[in-house]
């Protein structure tokens, strides 16, 4: 058996219609009329599977799952997000691996927005 990639990413949600606005409107994310999208990778996308223990504190520890998108160009994200009103939950930071930072939707999860280097 050979993984291709993941085939979705599911969960709950407390105000269907509002946290389907926020995506939309946030992240650019259009969401179709079955409560969902299908996102087409680039060359050069990747997706990044990667486990982390129970009180590691990268991502809040009442939080099970972290989304991350790769994003073109984060400083254009930035500005996006400071246009529309939406602010960092941490600031930005270079690391070996890109550069990154993080906001939260309306339910408190955090999200990671990452350029790759």
């Amino acid at each position: 058996m050979k993984i291709k990639g993941f085939g979705g990413i599911f969960w709950r949600t407390k105000n269907l219609e509002d946290i389907k606005k926020w995506y939309s409107k946030v992240l650019n994310i259009e969401i179709e009329n079955w409560n969902g999208t299908i996102i087409t990778p680039q060359s050069g996308n990747e997706t990044i599977f990667s486990f982390f223990s129970e009180d590691d504190r990268y991502f809040p520890t009442e939080q099970q799952v972290m989304l991350n998108f790769q994003v073109e160009n984060l400083d254009d994200s930035i500005k996006h997000l400071e246009k529309i009103g939406v602010p960092l939950a941490k600031e930005k930071t270079i690391h070996e691996f890109g550069k990154f930072v993080w906001i939260e939707d309306p339910e408190g999860r955090r999200i990671e927005l990452w350029e790759k280097e």
